[in-house]
């Protein structure tokens, strides 16, 4: 009997091994590069641009928090329906300028700094420039990649002649 066991046994390893080897690959072949988190960045950015926002919560996992100048807005659908949406109804064009994105992964989290210069244009005509900058945290849930938190601030440009 024991001569019977040990085919089995060593049957039974060898398969466990290959299929841990398969999704050991499968799983390699699955990681995640900064690509993802910059799509999913400049996605958000394009729809600012647009001043069309529909849809764009499916970028932001639900539970997202929202930082903005000092206030935490709370998840996207509060800071959408409460600060981001009402103010570009009252915006002619929203542009970005200047826009730098550094992206460091730690496994399935990716962390982006932005930097930018951002241009609005009201109904009324008036003009508002602003350096900026964001921090995000995205993460990878094995599909696609969502913003967990992002913290923005921007402050009016330097002088040049000072």
């Amino acid at each position: 009997m024991r001569s019977i066991m040990t085919p089995m046994l060593f049957a039974t390893r060898s398969a466990v091994a290959i299929l841990s080897l398969s999704l050991t690959a499968a799983s390699i072949a699955q990681v995640p590069d900064q690509q993802g988190p910059a799509s999913v960045l400049a996605a958000y950015k394009s729809a600012v641009e647009r001043l069309d926002i529909a849809g764009v919560e499916k970028l932001f996992a639900p539970d997202a928090v929202i930082i903005e100048s000092g206030k935490v807005e709370g998840n996207f659908e509060a800071y959408r329906d409460h600060h981001l949406g009402p103010e570009l109804k009252e915006f002619k064009s929203f542009s970005y300028s200047d826009y730098k994105v550094q992206i460091r992964l730690e496994g399935p989290v990716a962390v982006a700094t932005e930097t930018y210069i951002y241009r609005i244009v009201l109904k009324s005509d008036e003009v508002i420039e602003r350096a900026g900058a964001a921090s995000s945290v995205l993460k990878w849930d094995g599909r696609s990649w969502q913003i967990v938190s992002t913290h923005s601030s921007s402050r009016r440009p330097r002088d040049p002649g000072k």
